[in-house]
């Protein structure tokens, strides 16, 4: 974070800090709301969560919507190619191989989320491009982010990315590569949640067992169904015991009773969350003010 490039990057809006998100007294309630939107996002869609929650396939989802987003047909070094892509991907060194890139571009396009058009200036090159069914994803994505701050900072006006406005989704995908760098600082700067963003469904697993806890404050154990999680998120029950089983290794919950199916959470676990999407909500505030050319900000 005290790098050259990350201090300019910093210095381009005003915006609330990570520490002053952590302190603010209302924090608890815009982690909930996040937990909420997020859910909301893909809960009932394990289609959508095979898709696209694991790191690796999350990354170039992301990376399409922003590589789209950024596309000039009168400048080929921003058109959106398989190639351009793989060599953003190189650069975060997530450990994605070229071979599975071109798998999940592949899947992406049979399922509608991707198209490939030959490019307007040189029809030998193939142009990919993101379906309204990825950008109207994408759309809902953003709003669960941003709608935290709207609790922590209700000063601000995030209405647009809040409404889903398609002008905004566009400004804020544009400026989003340019602070990719900084996301992936702060996504590799908290490692237990990599435990969970490395395996398929493991962020919604997390997130559904949180969003929980929450609601049943009265009892430091969540009671859960390892059939249940799996069949809402699409993956196996076997999957949901594994994760938690190295979760416990890790020392990040403690699994209770025969077959592990409460669970308590240990206070690692929520102070790495809570570190977590306290950066995403200065990550996404950041860029919203570069965005919009915030003169002034700050925690309500």
């Amino acid at each position: 974070m005290d790098s050259p490039e990350i201090r300019r990057l910093l210095a381009r809006a005003p915006h609330a800090s990570i520490e002053e998100i952590l302190a603010h007294p209302r924090f608890p309630e815009a982690r909930k709301l996040y937990l909420d939107r997020f859910l909301a996002v893909y809960d009932g869609d394990p289609f959508l969560v095979r898709l696209l929650i694991e790191s690796g396939r999350f990354v170039v989802y992301h990376l399409a919507v922003i590589l789209e987003a950024g596309h000039d047909p009168e400048r080929p070094e921003t058109w959106f190619t398989v190639g351009r892509l793989k060599q953003l991907l190189s650069q975060f060194g997530l450990g994605v191989s070229q071979r599975q890139i071109d798998h999940l571009v592949a899947r992406l396009r049979s399922v509608g989320f991707l198209e490939v058009r030959p490019a307007e200036r040189d029809r030998r090159l193939r142009i990919l491009k993101p379906t309204e069914r990825m950008l109207a994803h994408d759309r809902d994505w953003l709003a669960a982010h941003y709608a935290p701050l709207t609790v922590l900072c209700p000063q601000n006006d995030y209405g647009p990315i809040m409404r889903g406005d398609a002008t905004m989704h566009i400004l804020q995908r544009q400026a989003s590569l340019e602070f990719a760098p900084l996301g992936h600082k702060l996504l590799m700067a908290v490692p237990d949640m990599m435990l969970f963003f490395d395996r398929a469904g493991g962020h919604m697993v997390l997130a559904a067992l949180l969003h929980t806890a929450l609601e049943k404050t009265d009892d430091p154990h969540v009671a859960i169904s390892y059939a249940d999680i799996g069949d809402r998120f699409g993956v196996s029950r076997t999957h949901v015991r594994r994760l938690l089983m190295t979760a416990e290794e890790t020392g990040l919950v403690q699994l209770k009773t025969r077959g592990g199916h409460r669970v308590e959470i240990l206070p690692r676990l929520w102070a790495s969350y809570n570190r977590a999407i306290a950066g995403g909500m200065f990550f996404h505030d950041l860029i919203y003010g570069t965005v919009t050319g915030r003169t002034s900000a700050r925690v309500a």
